[in-house]
């Protein structure tokens, strides 16, 4: 199976969430080489449970119709972390939308270009620091707008989230220099 980041998947995807986005409670998400980041809002473990069989469900669908295959798509599998104080969901926010920019530093060594990563919910993220040239004005939001107060409002106490960033880096950059 190729990448996960194809503009056919991407599309797919998005439609897929839409339909589901005030069931799932999708807040944020990127589409990696063969993974997805997903920020969602769930009111109980069971609510989430529900909520991740669904969007597994729609996202092995989606895989399979795309890449012309049949069978699991999927390993089964999710990492889960709750976020509860405004920092972990600032950081996860930057880290969900912008990992992108993150493998391409990695990958390149070179600064990433600064735009709305296309396999990301960043054209609806109402949180960043500088205006962008928006990727369709006209596209309905796949994900559902934050009910909580960390996702609405809390985050913002330590900063909107700069387009330039690079999720990731200031951590990696104080281990070197603390091993120096």
């Amino acid at each position: 199976m190729g990448s996960l980041r194809t503009h056919t998947f991407v599309r797919v995807l998005k439609a897929s969430l839409r339909e589901a986005r005030d069931r799932a409670r999708v807040t944020h998400f990127s589409v990696q080489r063969d993974h997805l980041h997903l920020i969602l809002e769930a009111a109980s473990k069971q609510a989430l449970g529900s909520a991740m069989k669904s969007i597994a469900a729609r996202v092995a669908r989606a895989v399979n119709r795309v890449f012309r295959r049949r069978g699991a798509a999927l390993l089964g599998r999710y990492h889960v972390r709750a976020l509860r104080t405004p920092r972990e969901v600032r950081n996860a926010l930057s880290y969900v939308l912008l990992n992108v920019r993150k493998h391409w530093a990695q990958k390149t060594g070179a600064p990433p270009p600064v735009k709305i990563d296309e396999a990301s919910s960043g054209a609806w993220f109402n949180g960043w620091s500088r205006r962008l040239q928006p990727l369709s004005s006209r596209e309905p939001p796949c994900v559902a707008p934050p009910r909580t107060w960390l996702l609405r409002v809390g985050w913002r106490r330590h900063g909107l989230i700069d387009p330039a960033e690079v999720p990731g880096r200031r951590s990696v950059l104080s281990r070197r220099v603390g091993c120096a």
